[in-house]
């Protein structure tokens, strides 16, 4: 008996099972960012009143603004701008910012947060305990949603969530500090591969 695969001669059906195959395959993160892209939807929010996409000369004044009221002070660097945060475990903790430009305009805030008081055998103030909270903070500011990610290596973990355009990677950078990287998916994505 021969078998009829001509439906697989139709052109959308074998392009619709490529792609059924391909979305199996991806990630739990690919899949995210992929149907986030492709809603179309634009989160440019920061905090602050921050926002991507906001012109240097704005970020700038709107910084200019807070320091006067006493919200942001200068960072302990010549490029970072540090604020006093609130937690949800009320621990003191501080967050220091400086975003990267493309074009004049905010596309990357990488945001290092630090409990104040950190010591190696406080464990109280472990980093392990920072990114939680810091976690539990950016799931009350864009909601919940994030999920876990591993490095190839299996040695770093980032819980990250995609809203529309924006992507937001919270993970340890050492032993005392938990960094968020929040970025313009397209931009980085032309960034990368310009064409």
């Amino acid at each position: 008996m021969k078998t009829n695969y001509s439906f697989l001669n139709h052109p959308y059906l074998v392009l619709i099972l490529a792609s059924l195959i391909l979305f199996s395959c991806s990630s739990e993160y690919q899949k995210m960012e992929s149907a986030q892209l492709a809603s179309g939807k634009l989160e440019n929010s920061l905090f602050l009143g921050l926002e991507l996409g906001m012109d240097k000369k704005t970020f700038y004044a709107e910084c200019w603004e807070m320091n006067k009221e006493g919200i942001l002070i200068n960072g302990p660097t010549e490029l970072s701008v540090e604020y006093q945060v609130d937690l949800p475990s009320a621990k003191p903790a501080k967050m220091r910012f400086y975003p990267k430009f493309n074009d004049d305009k905010i596309y990357l805030m990488p945001v290092d947060y630090t409990y104040e008081g950190w010591a190696p055998w406080n464990d109280e103030l472990a980093v392990e305990k920072l990114r939680a909270d810091v976690l539990a903070l950016y799931e009350d500011w864009y909601g919940e949603g994030f999920i876990e990610v591993k490095s190839e290596d299996g040695n770093q973990v980032a819980f990250v969530k995609v809203d529309g355009n924006r992507r937001t990677r919270i993970f340890k950078k050492n032993l005392s500090t938990v960094r968020v990287e929040i970025v313009d998916l397209p931009i980085l994505h032309q960034i990368e591969n310009p064409a």
